[in-house]
């Protein structure tokens, strides 16, 4: 008996071609988790609470699994290029779109200048010139070569993605072999046990946890899972390889990054920790040293001065990988904007090689513009971490609209107790936040006001563009605000316990109380308020192309 035939309309992009297979989308998610985050972020997460540390990265770790578990949902179901700037224009129209696809494209478009920062930082161990470590800032040479470096990572990308990928996958190959070479290593050479409580186990407390968790460099460390889903329109077979390619970039990177911090906190000489973590790079002797490359210093510190040369060559290949898969995203999620049609058409034009060229040219571009206010790795790190939380609170949100909006639809990867999780994973994206400081809150705040007029130009100018969604995003801006008043009164500012941008008159853990409640009465609200399906199934149309499947008793 022959096989009934539906079509069933889906997002489909124009001019990409899928040439992605299983490892090389893994990697294309791996080469982003695994950057300069392993190369400064166990020093950060030591010193704010010491051997706690290793459960901050483990407790991220699991946070960043229930994201990316629901960021596989969407992409296997709408497997589209920007993924992350387009679902939630799917679930709740344009005004939430705008919000959720400016805070894709900022996440994004920041990586590879940060990343440069770090190159250059360890640079400088042999070129002191690149980088002022009193100051934390790239000098004037650094920043000519940060522009370079950029430029470089530009011309890389426009060569056709199978090509890109075979170079990518080398790259990658090399970025997961020597942390974990560097675990082995450490691990044999000597582990100390009394490192783990050098001044208390966690000397910062559960707040200094959390802070860690957020500010720390940690959830910056682990950015990189969405990948997938911003070079979803690029993938083979996506219902299949996509799934598996986050959860195994988020598995992996969990791992690795657990164990360094592990082998990091170990094989310091103890003599190094006589006053414990809190104050540790003034009071070791190691000075900027360890600031310009933590794992190089405590290497040459235990007499492998053969593996800290090693881990300075990774230092450049590392963060350069991480620098490149990151203009390619940002390039795929203006492609996305354009389809949503809030960027200029002109960002959805593609090259005979299947390329977003202006998106690439854009992604340059724009990047320079955070080399000027932010002129360090720090600095930039918390803002980038922001940015990314709130674009990750698209994915359960626009998870639990679809699951109302067209239940009959295909879902190759099905997201378990997805009641329950969604939500949970809304209420995570929301401490994230909190947990960012009010400094960090307060600066996205302006950000996201700023790329609202400039979505709101280039709108303006295109006759085609999609209706307001006014009714159906209300819930956003109430929970940005929201967020804003809740930080201003609680307990983080963004580092300090105390600090004049708090009031800190809700006490601590009433505060964490107060996000998780806040964030539900938003969840549900939005969920109410989500477009119809007919509304919702419109907007896929406008970008659609059709695909036969197995008869299913999906009729759209």
């Amino acid at each position: 008996m022959a096989t009934e035939v539906t079509v069933e309309t889906r997002p489909a992009d124009v001019g990409l071609k899928r040439e992605l297979g299983l490892i090389g989308a893994t990697w294309a998610s791996e080469t982003s988790i695994i950057g300069s985050g392993w190369l400064f972020a166990p020093l950060l997460a030591a010193l704010a609470v010491g051997g706690a540390s290793i459960l901050a990265w483990v407790i991220a770790g699991v946070i960043i699994i229930v994201l990316a578990l629901c960021h596989a949902e969407l992409g296997a179901m709408y497997p589209v290029s920007g993924g992350t700037a387009r679902f939630p224009h799917f679930a709740f129209g344009s005004l939430a779109g705008v919000g959720f696809g400016f805070f894709a494209y900022m996440q994004a478009v920041t990586i590879a200048p940060v990343e440069c920062f770090a190159f250059m930082n360890y640079a400088s161990y042999y070129w002191p010139g690149l980088y002022d470590h009193k100051t934390g800032n790239v000098t004037g040479a650094g920043f000519v070569f940060t522009i370079l470096l950029m430029a470089v990572f530009v011309a890389v990308n426009f060569l056709a993605m199978r090509v890109f990928a075979r170079v990518n996958n080398v790259i990658t190959w090399w970025k997961v072999a020597i942390p974990v070479f560097t675990i082995l290593v450490l691990l044999f050479n000597g582990m100390h046990a009394s490192n783990f409580t050098a001044g208390g186990f966690m000397p910062g407390g559960a707040h200094g946890l959390f802070s860690a968790i957020a500010a720390g460099g940690i959830i910056f460390a682990y950015s990189g899972f969405e990948q997938c889903d911003q070079l979803a329109g690029e993938i083979k077979n996506p219902g299949r390889n996509l799934p598996r390619a986050i959860i195994l970039s988020v598995l992996i990177g969990t791992a690795i990054y657990t164990l360094l911090e592990v082998v990091f906190i170990g094989a310091m000489p103890p003599s190094l920790l006589t006053h414990g973590w809190t104050g540790f790079v003034t009071t070791s002797g190691l000075g900027a040293e360890i600031n310009a490359g933590p794992f190089a210093a405590v290497s040459a510190a235990v007499a492998l001065g053969w593996l800290a040369t090693l881990l300075r060559i990774d230092a450049f290949i590392s963060p350069s990988g991480t620098g490149l898969i990151y203009t390619t995203g940002t390039s795929r999620i203006s492609y996305g904007l354009a389809r949503n049609r809030y960027a200029p058409q002109i960002f959805g034009r593609v090259s005979g090689n299947g390329i977003p060229w202006v998106g690439l040219i854009g992604a340059f571009l724009f990047g320079l513009l955070f080399l000027l206010p932010f002129p360090s790795w720090h600095s930039l790190v918390n803002l980038i971490v922001g940015a990314s939380v709130l674009m990750y609170a698209g994915a359960p949100l626009s998870l639990g609209a679809f699951r109302g909006q067209v239940p009959d639809a295909s879902r190759p990867y099905r997201l378990p107790w997805a009641p329950v999780l969604a939500p949970l994973s809304f209420i995570i994206a929301g401490l994230l936040i909190y947990w960012s400081g009010f400094e960090v809150v307060w600066k996205l705040g302006v950000v996201l006001v700023i790329g609202y007029v400039l979505i709101g130009i280039s709108m303006a100018f295109d006759k085609q563009r999609p209706p307001l969604d006014w009714k159906n995003a209300l819930w956003l801006p109430a929970w940005l605000i929201g967020l804003g008043i809740i930080s201003w009164q609680g307990q983080y500012s963004g580092g300090a316990v105390a600090s004049p941008l708090n009031t800190n008159n809700i006490p601590f853990w009433w505060d964490m109380v107060v996000v998780a409640g806040f964030s539900l009465i938003i969840y549900y609200w939005a969920m109410w308020t989500k477009l119809p399906r007919q509304e919702m199934l419109d907007l896929v149309n406008r970008q659609a192309g059709e695909q036969e499947l197995p008869d299913t008793g999906i009729h759209h």
